[in-house]
């Protein structure tokens, strides 16, 4: 019975340390100045025509996301321009 339940452990260990480890991104990519150009431009085309963007450090990077996520339906944005737009308001802080 041990040496059974030693040949399971050790093929559960082995299964373990063969299986590919998740990657773990961390911080925003990188983003170029045509990206964020894009952002703008979306900005202005959709969100401007309700609004002027406001100042972007009159709230945090995580208080933006709430702002963002509850005008991009608004705006109809699709998921790739609301996070073009989120993006375009974070460089815009200082």
């Amino acid at each position: 019975m041990s040496f059974s339940l030693f040949a399971l452990f050790s093929g559960l260990a082995i299964a373990t340390s063969c299986t590919p480890k998740p990657v773990i991104v961390t911080g925003s990519k990188t983003m170029s100045a045509e990206y964020i150009a894009q952002g703008k431009t979306i900005f202005e085309n959709s969100c401007a025509k309700c609004h002027d963007l406001p100042n972007p450090n009159d709230h945090s990077a995580t208080d933006w996301v709430g702002l963002v996520n509850s005008m991009a339906p608004k705006a109809k944005l699709t998921d790739k321009q609301h996070e073009m737009v989120y993006d375009y308001i974070i460089s815009a802080k200082q």
